[in-house]
């Protein structure tokens, strides 16, 4: 894998359109879903550097998402978002594995550079085979 792959995670489906998007203007090849289910189907078919997975999401959240993320890709690292978590959610992400905890609205240079950093410092691999 030559270029920064990533998925972004967020029931907002405008708002991963627009991520998406500026991702790839800065040569990050990336790639979005809509649920914790969606995401996880995702990482079975490719191998990404970074998963950014909002909290608050229907049917699987970003918390039981990043845990079986961590469980199946231990090596993938993880940044979670929110637009309204609690103290709580932000010990319970960090304990389970995540690399940050960004509050939406996220500035885009500051996730792009957390995205490199993340990729630098950890070995990815979010794809088992």
């Amino acid at each position: 894998m030559d270029r920064l792959r990533v998925l972004f995670v967020d029931d907002e489906d405008e708002l991963v359109s627009a991520v998406v998007e500026r991702l790839e203007i800065r040569d990050i090849e990336a790639y979005g879903a809509t649920n914790g289910v969606a995401a996880l189907q995702k990482l079975e078919e490719l191998e990404f550097n970074v998963a950014i997975l909002d909290v608050r999401m229907p049917e699987l959240g970003g918390l039981a998402t990043l845990r079986r993320i961590k469980h199946l890709y231990p090596k993938l690292e993880v940044i979670l978002l929110s637009g309204h978590g609690s103290t709580e959610d932000v010990e319970e992400g960090l304990r389970l594995g995540a690399l940050a905890y960004l509050q939406k609205p996220v500035d885009i240079e500051d996730l792009v550079e957390l995205i490199r950093k993340a990729a630098r410092d950890g070995s990815g691999g979010g794809h088992c085979g």
